[in-house]
């Protein structure tokens, strides 16, 4: 594992070109069904190892896990977007505890975030998490709505497709993470996140971006 990374971006329309689409009233484009929901064209703020803000320790959880399924190269436009996935994969299981040396300073509402690792070879796969959320998960805050989990690669950006409802179709899906932090951080010192996420590696890296919502209240 040679970098590990944390993107942020807000919910679309913002941060995003909507004259792509031509004015259509729910932003959706020729790429993609909808963009109602998801992340925006371009990140909002980010972190990484490699500079120095955000610090990671791995954890091996399982050395041999196999989901049932897989998204990786099953990344396409419209109208071939619903491919059912690529798979089952057979990898270790590792959790990541990752602390933002660097806090970010954000305004209550709904984000999303991208955890991506870089590895030397071969692929790495971020695992779901169980719907709807179960305990020791935290549920979402009333009339809050939960935003599922995206993926684009560079083919189909700046737009977005859901894993869940528009590639492997069913259920959507969330993934598997935890995010703790200072609401008010104190002014004399640092506020640190704490973000921990549970991936399937095969020592790889991405060639894709999966986005997980969450809502900072």
């Amino acid at each position: 594992m040679s970098e590990v990374r944390v993107e942020i971006y807000r919910v679309f329309p913002l941060d995003s070109d909507v004259g792509r689409t031509s004015g259509a009233p729910t932003f959706s484009t020729p790429q993609v069904p909808t963009r109602v929901n998801s992340p925006s064209d371009v990140e909002l703020a980010d972190r990484d190892s490699l500079s120095g803000n955000l610090g990671f320790t791995p954890g091996v959880i399982n050395s041999s896990f196999t989901a049932a399924n897989s998204v990786l190269n099953g990344i396409h436009p419209s109208p071939g977007f619903h491919t059912g996935g690529d798979g089952p994969v057979t990898g270790e299981e590792v959790e990541f505890n990752v602390v933002f040396t660097s806090p970010f300073d954000l305004a209550a509402g709904h984000y999303f975030f991208v955890p991506q690792v870089e590895l030397s070879t071969g692929d790495f796969f971020w695992l779901s998490a169980p719907r709807p959320i179960v305990p020791p998960g935290t549920s979402f805050p009333p009339a809050s709505t939960d935003l599922q989990s995206w993926i684009r690669d560079e083919n189909l950006a700046p737009d977005w497709l859901r894993i869940g409802t528009d590639i492997v179709g069913g259920s959507a899906f969330n993934a598997a993470f935890s995010l703790t932090g200072s609401a008010v951080p104190e002014p004399s010192t640092w506020a640190m996140m704490l973000l921990g996420f549970a991936g399937l590696g095969f020592a790889g890296y991405r060639r894709a971006k999966t986005i997980i919502g969450a809502v900072i209240a």
